[in-house]
């Protein structure tokens, strides 16, 4: 059955394949981003599709799109240049933005899912990471803009659907890549993608020992819509569990791009995990969801988007 869905930083890069999944099912869509790091080329295919309607607003401001059936919270600052420059925003639209959507689901008995993120586990003491670890967090720390603001979220989510019935679910999200991702984004995979693809050294920051695990962009959006029609409302780690060296992701990228380039070594910026690994079981077991990309593959899918951006 077809629904008229809203979707919250639909500019961005996990909320454009987002809408494009919901499209492509027959869904109509209205996507709000106040475009503070979206980017209107994510969903340029998108002008003229009669399904989708698309609004340049703050959703920290309280709003009413009309009458919805599903609701899917994307916005928030996600890569740390980004955070740490907007970091009251990021404060307050996972306060304040994501009460207004919560609001709105509220008000018409809409399901909520709310992208939640792996940075809820800080610098993790328990390895892998499962959904009962409560993490170990720097609450005044450089990152705690975007480390408590999406805690607090989740706090709030749970809250109405506790207290208010909503039909919430809460989606950890754990590093993700892919073609519209940022190419100055700050995370690994694309500062090692453009880096090699203009011939400049890769940095590694520390002595590229720490770890990360990366998902394609494509397994994870299989993984919040499966998610967000599930009877399952505590949090849910969807991310790919197979775990890579920093160095090992750049000899990946190097392979796959052909570049020359070598690494230069960076300190390593306060408070960043040294580890990060979903457990994934839960996902496994609820949602019958495991991610088909490897990463050579993922980085392969990726390489033109990359490409088009040297």
């Amino acid at each position: 059955m077809s629904q008229r869905v809203l979707v919250t930083g639909a500019a961005g890069f996990l909320g454009s394949h987002l809408t494009d999944r919901l499209l492509g099912e027959g869904h109509s869509v209205i996507g709000v981003d106040n475009l503070s790091t979206g980017d209107m080329g994510n969903i340029a295919h998108l002008k003229g599709e009669s399904r989708y309607a698309f609004e340049e607003r703050d959703i920290c401001v309280p709003f009413d799109v009309g009458k919805v059936d599903a609701v899917f919270n994307m916005a928030s600052p996600a890569s740390p240049p980004e955070y740490l420059k907007l970091a009251l925003e990021t404060l307050r639209v996972g306060s304040v933005g994501t009460e207004n959507t919560l609001e709105i689901a509220h008000r018409y008995g809409a399901a909520f899912l709310h992208a939640s993120t792996s940075e809820c586990y800080g610098d993790p003491l328990e390895h892998p990471q499962t959904e009962n670890y409560w993490g170990n967090v720097n609450p005044v720390g450089p990152r705690s803009v975007y480390d408590e603001a999406k805690r607090y979220a989740e706090s709030l989510t749970m809250a109405y659907n506790r207290y208010k019935g909503v039909n919430t679910h809460l989606v950890r999200i754990f590093n993700t890549y892919g073609p519209r991702l940022h190419p100055s984004d700050g995370r690994v995979i694309s500062n090692f993608m453009m880096q090699a693809l203009r011939g400049e050294r890769l940095t590694v920051y520390g002595d590229g020992q720490q770890t990360r695990s990366f998902c394609f962009v494509a397994d994870l959006i299989e993984g919040i819509l499966r998610l967000s029609r599930s009877d399952e409302h505590m949090p849910t780690n969807i991310g790919n569990p197979v775990e890579f060296t920093i160095l090992e992701c750049a000899q990946a990228v190097l392979e796959v791009t052909g570049s020359k380039s070598e690494l230069v070594f960076e300190p390593l910026p306060q408070d960043d995990p040294t580890r990060r690994k979903p457990d994934i079981s839960k996902a496994k077991r609820v949602l019958d969801w495991e991610p088909k990309i490897s990463l050579r593959e993922g980085l392969k899918l990726s390489l033109d988007f990359f490409k088009s951006k040297v």
